[in-house]
């Protein structure tokens, strides 16, 4: 197996540009994707849960360009230019929490949010389920902590303390939890 903290991302790689539609337009490295207002690319967000029906946050690293030291959902990354989405989120499932596990995709939008001076999203970004295997070893060079949180609890998280979220978790979880909550119900524990 591969060293559990190795570096596994880079300004300089390059990520798929899109279209509203989502139809590849171009390519450009992620460092010039989050600069300024952001160029619209494509990403993912993976949404794990326990047997428990608890979501697996992350803590992204303070070495993070943008929100370091927020918490996050499981796992939120981009496809690399030549990288078909499944290729993609297998890759990030091992390169940050070293772990395998079967994905359902849900839906897609897009959104722009930005971080002061320090550049912006702007993601057209795929959004899946899954179950979090009980063996997870989180990647330090990518994440400063991991827990799992009960859906009722994190949505007090959202309502107490939204400026310690990622901007683009607390839209994916708004909609997860109103307009695909039968598909949710099958991974969380709403009770």
């Amino acid at each position: 197996m591969n060293e559990p903290n190795r570096i596994v991302s880079s300004e300089a790689e390059e990520l798929i540009l899109v279209d509203t539609d989502d139809n590849e337009t171009g390519f450009l490295s992620k460092a010039d994707c989050h600069d300024g207002d952001g160029v619209l690319h494509r990403a993912f967000s993976l949404f794990l849960f326990n047997d428990d029906g608890e979501l697996l946050l992350q803590q992204r690293s303070e070495s993070k360009r943008l929100w370091p030291g927020y918490w996050s959902n499981s796992i939120c990354s981009h496809p690399r230019r030549g990288e078909s989405m499944a290729v993609a989120t297998r890759r990030r499932l091992l390169d940050e929490l070293n772990i395998e596990a079967e994905l359902e995709f849900i839906y897609k939008f897009n959104y722009q949010a930005g971080f002061g001076e320090r550049g912006s999203e702007n993601e057209l970004c795929h959004v899946y389920l899954g179950k979090a295997p009980a063996d997870i070893r989180p990647n330090e060079s990518e994440i400063s902590a991991v827990r799992f949180i009960a859906p009722a609890e994190l949505d007090r998280e959202f309502a107490e303390k939204p400026e310690s979220l990622t901007p683009w978790f607390r839209m994916e979880w708004q909609v997860l939890s109103t307009d695909y909550q039968d598909r949710l119900l099958d991974y969380a524990s709403l009770e």
